[in-house]
């Protein structure tokens, strides 16, 4: 049997993926950084599930990383169906205040991997009865967000890549989806610095479980876009319809400190 390629998968919503597909009895790839908690997470699913699990410990904003997972699938002699690029990450601010360095390792993380893992693992999917690639987006992707204006601009790519990529692939055995998460109990309020508006933001944040069922069930029905829970929808929904000048500073006023800005 193939594997689902789960990158992101040492927590958050990607190791609620690769349990959701374990429970439905799929084989698993789990790749991040953190070796010793993917070695953890691979013996979980192998005793709670009974699948074969295996993990690639690798630093995903590296350079030609997706020439190196494809190097890496091919000396083990896997084969994929699912392709699911999960990982991505924001750092949190306005623009002036972060780093050059912190800025640009996020954009090659979230855009760059993102199409180049399609890229170069498509021939792989492509050998399959039937295959599916699911990227995550945000629902920060259907407005501009200030203080998280890089990162919002490439959830936007990420939605409007996977929508154009399911175009081509239309007719083929492979399946593009995009999953656009709301707010999420992940750890990403923390990774992304978002110290000064914690509170305030893990009020919206819902459970990772349902998120991660919610776009595994939709990536197997061949939905285009999955928005999980209903104020999500309809905010991306409203984003399309209401001015962008509203929409944004409402946007806006979610992420930022009154009267002092943002601290990074």
């Amino acid at each position: 049997m193939a594997y689902a390629l789960i990158t992101g998968a040492s927590g958050g919503i990607g190791w609620a993926m690769a349990r959701e597909l374990a429970s439905r009895k799929h084989d698993i790839l789990l790749l991040a950084r953190s070796g010793e908690q993917l070695q953890k997470n691979a013996e979980e699913l192998r005793r709670v599930f009974n699948v074969n699990a295996d993990f690639l410990a690798i630093d995903l904003s590296a350079p030609d990383v997706a020439l190196n997972v494809r190097d890496w699938l091919s000396q083990k002699n896997y084969s994929i169906d699912i392709l699911i690029n999960n990982a991505g990450y924001a750092v949190w601010g306005k623009m002036q205040n972060l780093t050059r360095e912190e800025i640009n390792a996020m954009m090659r993380l979230n855009m760059f991997t993102l199409s180049d893992m399609c890229k170069v693992l498509l021939p792989m999917l492509q050998n399959n009865k039937r295959a599916y690639i699911m990227n995550v987006s945000s629902t920060s992707a259907y407005q501009a967000v200030g203080t998280l204006a890089n990162y919002a601009a490439t959830k936007a790519f990420v939605l409007v890549f996977t929508r154009g990529l399911r175009k081509e692939l239309k007719g083929t055995n492979v399946s593009a989806t995009c999953l656009s998460p709301g707010p999420t109990s992940t750890g990403f309020v923390d990774r992304a610095n978002m110290g000064a508006i914690k509170e305030k933001a893990e009020k919206f944040s819902v459970e990772p479980e349902s998120v991660a069922k919610a776009g595994i069930n939709g990536m197997l029905a061949d939905k285009a876009e999955i928005v999980p829970g209903v104020l999500n929808y309809v905010g991306a929904k409203m984003a399309e319809i209401l001015p962008k000048g509203l929409i944004e500073k409402i946007a806006m006023d979610l992420y930022i400190v009154k009267d002092k800005g943002p601290k990074t």
